[in-house]
C-alpha cells in the first residue's frame, strides 16, 4: 500500500506550520534530548531538524553552532521520505552524499543516523539525528534508543502546541505568545518586516472580582478575549499574558497603524457590555511597542511595551501610549 502522506508535500508543510515551531527560540526540553543523544550514543553532534520548503532549520543542535542549511544538502531531507530510520555508516561511500558539501567540507559528516519525526496526523516534519564526523556503525540497540528519544521529541512538540492555548479566553498562553513574538523578531531581522506589540490591561479588574465575584471576573476575561479575537486580522495574534493582562502582535504594522489599532480595540472594549446581573462595563489601558533592530528577546520587547502600558495607567487609564523609540520620542493620546 502506498503511503500517500510521504508524497503529499503541501500537506506536510501545512502540518509543519500547525506545529508553530519554526524560527522559535531555543527551548530546554529539546536541548536536553539532543544532549542525551550526544552522551548516550557517544556522538559529537545531535540535532532536532525540521524541513520547510527550502531549508533545514535546527530547533536544537548540540555540537555545532549553526541554525539552518539549504534543504537540498540536508540528510534530513532524505530521512523524511520514509518511515524507518535512515542509517549511513560511511557518508563518502553513499552515492547520495559522497559529493555533499557537508561531507566534503565542514562539518565533514562521516556517518549519520536519523529518525523521522511525525506529526499527530502522520506527516514527517523533520528528524532527530545522531551524527559522527567519522564512519561508524550503530547497532540495533542504539537505533532503538534513538527511536525512543525521537518519540520524546514528538511528544514534546505536541505538548508544546497544546500548552500554547489559554482555556478560558482561547488566546495563546504567555509561553505561546512569546514564541510568536520571537518569530516576529526573526522576521524583522531577516526581512525587515515591521511588527507592533500591544499590551493591554483591564482597568480596575480587582474591583470587578471584589464587587461581583470571581465567576464574573472570568466572564469578563472570556468576553474580552472573544471581542479581541473578533476584531483581529487573521495574521494577528492574541495572547493572555497573565491575570487581566493581554498582548496583541500586529503583523506588518507601522507605528501609525499600531496606534490606530490600539485605539480601535480600546474603544470597542469601552463599548462592550458583559452579560451579568447587573451588566458589567470595563475599560482597558494600552501600551504599544514596535519591534526594533537589535531589540533582543521577546521578554525585552514586552518589558519596553509594559512601560508604555504603565504610563497609560499612571496618566489616567483608558488610553493608548507608545513606548519610547530610539529618538526618545513618546507618542500617545
Amino acid at each position: 500500500m502506498v503511503d500517500t502522506k510521504l508524497h503529499d508535500e503541501p500537506g506536510r508543510l501545512a502540518a509543519l506550520k500547525r506545529a508553530e515551531i519554526l524560527d522559535t527560540a531555543p527551548e530546554e526540553p529539546f536541548d536536553r534530548i539532543t544532549g542525551l543523544v550526544r552522551t548516550v550514543l557517544n556522538v559529537p553532534l545531535a540535532t532536532v531538524s525540521l524541513i520547510d520548503e527550502n531549508r533545514q532549520w535546527l530547533k536544537s543542535c548540540v555540537g555545532l553552532d549553526i541554525t539552518s542549511t539549504p534543504r537540498d544538502v540536508a540528510f534530513c531531507h532524505y530521512t523524511i521520505q520514509g518511515r524507518e530510520p535512515m542509517y549511513i555508516p560511511d557518508a563518502k561511500l553513499d552515492p547520495r552524499f559522497a559529493d555533499n558539501p557537508l561531507v566534503t567540507g565542514a562539518p565533514y559528516i562521516g556517518s549519520y543516523l536519523g529518525i523521522p519525526l511525525s506529526s499527530p496526523d502522520g506527516y514527517n516534519v523533520g528528524s532527530l539525528c545522531a551524527i559522527d564526523f567519522k564512519p561508524r556503525t550503530f547497532d540495533a540497540a542504539q537505533i532503538q534508543v534513538l527511536k525512543s528519544f525521537a518519540a520524546l521529541v514528538t511528544d514534546e512538540m505536541e505538548l508544546r502546541r497544546i500548552a500554547a492555548i489559554d482555556h478560558l479566553t482561547g488566546a495563546l498562553t504567555r509561553r505561546g505568545f512569546c514564541l510568536e513574538a520571537a518569530k516576529a523578531i526573526s522576521r524583522f531581522e531577516r526581512h525587515r518586516r515591521s511588527s507592533a506589540l500591544l499590551m493591554f490591561d483591564i482597568d480596575h479588574f480587582k474591583k470587578v472580582n471584589d464587587t461581583h465575584g470571581h465567576p464574573a471576573g472570568d466572564e469578563v476575561l472570556r468576553s474580552v478575549g472573544k471581542e479581541m479575537s473578533r476584531l483581529l486580522r487573521t495574521s494577528d495574534v492574541l495572547g493572555r499574558l497573565g491575570g487581566e493582562e493581554f498582548g496583541i502582535l500586529l503583523a506588518d504594522a507601522e507605528p501609525e497603524d499600531a496606534y490606530r489599532s490600539a485605539e480601535r480595540f480600546r474603544i470597542a472594549l469601552e463599548a462592550l457590555t458583559i452579560k451579568h446581573k447587573p451588566p458589567i462595563k470595563v475599560t482597558a489601558s494600552f501600551g504599544i511597542g514596535m519591534v526594533e533592530a537589535g531589540g533582543g528577546s521577546p521578554e525585552e520587547w514586552m518589558a519596553r511595551t509594559d512601560q508604555a502600558l504603565y504610563t497609560a495607567k499612571r496618566t489616567g487609564r483608558n488610553k493608548s501610549c507608545f513606548a519610547p523609540v530610539d529618538t526618545g520620542t513618546e507618542i500617545g493620546s
